[in-house]
């Protein structure tokens, strides 16, 4: 292996020559503690930035094993450590001068969630540290400015690096936290299902959030604060004694006025479905980790899934067991998130009236007299949530303001009075005795079919010449297909997307053969990622930096959304 002085060496006899020479630093390079790895060189200084590397030996780290032995506390080390680097790096931002994006160096922006991501690892058994970052290498013109390269390769980086992954030099009690912190919200995940709850609220949670385009948490919001009928209590290993609303499984009902809260304790569980950092305000809000958030989504696609669960006997005669459109219209396309979610394996259902189909969500008697059940080809999921619990194990959290029908099937409702939440279950059955019940179907209907044989497309290049664009968190681009992910609410970061869109790639090109089903294609990305790392789904020389792990709902999601499926 090559030593920094042979890397210093190099770059002063490139100086001032055409920018392309860059491309002879390629290799591994020796440094004081750690091996600096130039893995991809940019082709000009307007390109996106060079991709490097850094790996720290476990004996060099020095981070004691009982703080990374068990997959969350490796996460939330991980997702630390970045954040540390990350700081470091921006105090030496474009410090080093030049044309383009010269002195550029970051490395993954971490939001409020805890994810793994391929910016960084750490091995299990080792201890030993990948850390995969960006930099802009300086130029003056299309000129190479080695010296300036120098500059940030061996004075910034150095330090950057060894303040930010070298155990002795970082606070011990902080990094301690960061592994009490993800054991105690591992331990609530645990116990979720052993309470029977499909969720968990501590009190003095802080849910609204700082603005709509902000996760940080608003200063001087109502804290959160459990009705007693469902607050219970908690004995953490670490915090101790911690007590909040757990929400029961089954079906429970959020109700009251505009801009009460309702949709605020939604969201917050939405995305319960991860950890979140210490003082984020809702670091105790845990939630069942396969929940879905579902809405109506007019105009996306759908391909032969079984609808028939909602949707039957259409007037043009169009077979709803293997349904396929690329318009939906509200309804049907809220239809397919239900059965689409059941197929991922989901165990509780979100849903907020605001973002819902009205004539999928309800029918009220008065509109079953006027418009007979018999010319209805739509069964409301009203019809539905309690077969979907009882048949399907699967709960529901639904908000609503406008509409108490509800209320009949329900087996808990709460009332969001000024972001303070009251139950009113005894209260709000009582009142409905007074309203005609829920009709239900005379038969149960059947369960759907998720035997959907996924079939290559020949739009993809077997030659590696696929052209992948994440666009922002709510989109990416596979060569011309866009695959639209803005109703896909429980994503949280743009990495997420991008390593949507290169599992749906690898898919393409490995797994994909016309005898799978999705299900069976899913189960195999998700076993790659647990066993080798997201980077197992790249198909090039390197590890990308810009990857962050998603969940198994929106790997789903994302073949779903794909209109070349």
């Amino acid at each position: 292996m090559k030593t920094s002085d042979d890397l210093k060496s190099l770059l002063q006899r490139i100086d001032h020559k055409g920018y392309p020479a860059y491309k002879d630093t390629r290799g591994s390079y020796r440094f004081d503690g750690y091996v600096l790895n130039i893995d991809h060189v940019q082709g000009d200084p307007f390109a996106s930035p060079s991709k490097l590397s850094a790996v720290i030996p476990g004996a060099k780290a020095g981070f004691p094993p009982s703080l990374f032995d068990l997959p969350h506390k490796r996460t939330a080390l991980q997702d630390h450590l970045t954040r540390l680097f990350g700081r470091k790096l921006e105090s030496y931002n474009f410090k080093a001068k030049g044309s383009g994006k010269s002195g550029l160096i970051s490395v993954s922006r971490c939001g409020q969630e805890i994810l793994s991501r391929t910016a960084l690892s750490i091995h299990p058994s080792t201890g030993d540290l990948s850390v995969h970052f960006e930099v802009g290498f300086p130029a003056r013109g299309r000129t190479i400015a080695a010296f300036e390269l120098i500059k940030i390769l061996f004075d910034f980086l150095p330090e950057c690096i060894h303040s930010s992954f070298y155990y002795n030099r970082l606070n011990s009690r902080v990094i301690k936290d960061v592994a009490d912190l993800a054991e105690d919200q591992q331990y609530i995940r645990e116990q979720l299902p052993k309470l029977g709850l499909c969720a968990f609220v501590a009190d003095g949670s802080i849910l609204p959030r700082e603005s709509g385009v902000s996760s940080r948490p608003m200063k001087k919001a109502v804290p959160f604060h459990s009705p007693e009928s469902l607050k219970i209590t908690l004995d953490l290993p670490h915090h101790g004694p911690l007590a909040g609303m757990g929400i029961p499984r089954g079906i429970t009902l959020i109700v009251g006025g505009g801009y009460h809260g309702k949709s605020t304790l939604l969201k917050a569980l939405e995305l319960g479905v991860y950890n979140h950092i210490k003082n984020d305000g809702r670091e105790y809000v845990i939630t069942d980790n396969t929940a879905v958030k579902l809405r109506a989504e007019d105009g996306r696609s759908i391909k032969n899934t079984d609808i028939s669960l909602f949707i039957n006997n259409l007037p043009n005669g169009k077979d709803t067991s293997s349904f396929s459109t690329e318009d939906a219209s509200g309804s049907t396309s809220q239809a397919a998130n239900v059965v689409e979610s059941m197929e991922a394996g989901t165990s509780l259902f979100l849903i907020d009236e605001d973002t819902s189909a009205t004539n999928f969500m309800i029918r009220d008697e008065l509109m079953q007299r006027v418009v007979h059940r018999n010319h209805e080809p739509i069964t409301p999921f009203i019809e539905q949530v309690q077969g979907l619990y009882e048949d399907h194990g699967i709960s529901s959290i639904i908000v609503a303001g406008s509409s108490g029908a509800y209320f009949q099937v329900a087996d808990h409702i709460l009332q969001m009075d000024r972001y303070v939440p009251k139950e009113i279950t005894s209260f709000a059955k009582e009142k409905a005795k007074a309203f005609p019940s829920v009709t239900l179907p005379d038969e149960k209907p059947a369960k759907p079919s998720f035997r959907r044989i996924i079939r290559s497309h020949p739009s993809f290049a077997k030659n590696g010449r696929n052209k992948l664009k994440t666009l922002g968190k709510d989109a990416f681009q596979i060569n011309k297909e866009t695959v639209d992910l803005r109703y896909a609410e429980q994503l949280c970061d743009s990495e997420q997307t991008a390593a949507l869109g290169y599992a749906l790639l690898y898919a393409q090109l490995h797994l994909i053969d016309g005898q799978k089903d999705l299900c069976q294609i899913v189960g195999e990305l998700m076993q790659m990622i647990e066993t080798k790392g997201l980077a197992s789904i790249l198909d090039c020389g390197y590890v990308k930096s810009n990857l962050a792990e998603p969940r198994r709902q929106e790997i789903f999601a994302a073949f779903n959304r794909y209109r070349n499926l």
